[in-house]
C-alpha cells in the first residue's frame, strides 16, 4: 500500500496479481499512476495463486473447492475489517465468481462506499456451453444490471458495453483496455527478413476463435512459405504445415509478440463478441504489427481498413489480405507504424491515466 493520501481505494479483483489479462491491463497497469497521484490503494484478489494454478485444469476438485471457499471467507473479512478504512471500492467484473451480488450489495448499501464497477466483456450474457452450463447458472449473469444500478460510477471498455451500462447508471465512463507504451510495450518489432510469421495471442477461453482461422492458414501455407505462431496459456490442437506454440508468460510477453510480422483476430458476429474490447489488436499495434481482423464490435474502430490493417468478412477476403501483407514487407512496416501511433494516441495508459484517476472524485 502507498502512503500519504487522503483518498483511499480498495480494489476487489477476481485473480492474483500479474496473471489475468483483463485485470492486468484494466486495473494493475494504472496502479503506478494512482501512486504518482498520491492515492492510497490495496488489491484484494478473490482467489489465491495456488487456486489460480489449478482452476482451469481437469480434476483437483478439492483444491478448487477449498480455494473458492477461502475466497468467500476472505471477501467477508475484507469487507468487515478493511473496507471501513477506504473511501472507494473498485470492483473489476465481480466481487465473487458465483451467486447473487451479495458482496456488492453490502459494499454499496450497507457500508455505502462510492463504488466503481468495471467490466470489459458482455458479462450479462451467459456464455454457456456443454462444458460450463452449470457454472454459468451459478454465475448469475443477471446480477450485472443491479451492480450497475448501485454503483457510483461504471467503467467499460467500448461503446457496446457503454450502451448497456447506461440503461442503469447515468455516470458511465468509457476507458479502453490499455497498454503501457513506455515501460512495457516500448519496443516496436522490425519486420523480419526471410520467412514472415503470422500469429495469434489469447487465452484458453478464446481458442475457439483461432480454430475458425485454421482452414485459411492451412490453405495459404500451401502457397506461401510462412510460420504460424500461437502465444497462449494453453496449447491448441492445430493441423498446420508450419506452426509453433509459445506458453504465455508475463515476463516475456512483449518479446514473444515481437516475433510476429502479422497478427490476426477472428471473431464470430454475435452479441458476446460485440462486447470484446479488441485487446489482441491493441497488443499487435503497440508492437508495430499490422493486423487482419473480423469487422465485429470495437474491431471496426481499432482497425482502419487499409491503414493499419484489414477488416475481412469472408474467407476469400482473409486470404487476400494476408497474401498482400505476406508479400509486401514495406506495407507491413507502414501499416504497423500506423497502428503503433493509434495505440499511443488512444489506447495507452499514458493517454487514459487522467481519466482513470478522475474516477476517484
Amino acid at each position: 500500500m502507498q502512503n500519504g493520501s487522503k483518498k483511499k481505494v480498495l480494489f476487489f479483483v477476481p485473480y492474483p496479481e500479474q496473471n489475468a489479462p483483463s485485470q492486468r491491463f484494466r486495473v494493475e497497469l494504472f496502479l503506478p499512476e494512482l501512486a504518482d497521484a498520491g492515492i492510497v490503494y490495496r488489491i484484494e484478489p478473490f482467489i489465491g495463486l495456488k487456486t489460480w494454478k489449478v482452476l482451469y485444469k481437469k480434476g483437483q476438485f478439492f483444491s478448487k473447492g477449498w480455494g473458492l471457499l477461502k475466497g468467500y471467507l476472505r471477501r467477508w473479512w475484507t469487507i468487515f475489517f478493511r473496507l471501513p478504512f477506504y473511501d472507494y471500492a473498485f470492483i473489476h467484473r465481480e466481487a465473487a465468481p458465483m451467486g447473487p451480488p451479495v458482496f456488492e450489495w453490502v459494499i454499496t448499501k450497507v457500508f455505502r462506499k462510492k463504488t466503481i464497477y468495471d467490466f470489459d466483456d458482455a458479462i450479462w450474457i451467459p456464455n454457456t456451453s456443454s462444458v460450463n452450463f452449470l457454472a454459468n447458472w451459478f454465475k448469475a449473469s443477471w446480477k450485472v444490471k443491479y451492480v450497475c444500478k448501485w454503483a457510483y460510477k461504471v467503467t467499460v471498455g467500448n461503446d457496446y458495453l457503454f450502451a448497456y451500462a447506461s440503461q442503469f447508471n447515468d455516470n458511465v465512463v468509457k476507458i479502453p483496455t490499455c497498454v503501457d507504451v513506455e515501460r512495457q510495450f516500448f519496443k516496436v518489432t522490425p519486420q523480419h527478413n526471410g520467412k514472415p510469421t503470422v500469429g495469434w495471442t489469447g487465452s484458453h477461453s478464446t481458442l475457439k476463435y483461432l480454430e475458425e482461422t485454421r482452414p485459411i492458414i492451412n490453405e495459404l501455407q500451401k502457397r506461401f512459405d510462412f510460420r504460424f505462431l500461437v502465444i497462449a496459456d494453453k496449447k491448441p490442437l492445430l493441423n498446420l504445415k508450419d506452426w509453433e506454440f509459445i506458453q504465455w508468460s508475463a515476463g516475456s510477453e512483449t518479446e514473444d509478440l515481437c516475433q510476429l510480422d502479422i497478427g490476426i483476430m477472428y471473431l464470430t458476429p454475435d452479441k458476446w463478441s460485440e462486447g470484446k474490447c479488441g485487446f489482441k489488436l491493441i497488443q499487435y499495434f503497440a508492437c508495430g504489427i499490422p493486423a487482419v481482423a473480423s469487422p465485429v464490435g470495437v474491431n471496426k474502430i481499432i482497425v482502419e481498413h487499409g491503414v493499419n490493417g484489414y477488416l475481412c468478412n469472408s474467407a476469400e477476403e482473409w486470404k487476400s489480405s494476408l497474401q498482400k501483407l505476406l508479400l509486401d514487407k514495406p506495407l507491413r512496416t507502414e501499416m504497423g507504424m500506423a497502428g503503433r501511433r493509434k495505440v499511443v494516441r488512444e489506447y495507452s495508459i499514458q493517454s487514459q491515466a487522467e481519466k482513470f484517476i478522475g474516477l476517484f472524485s
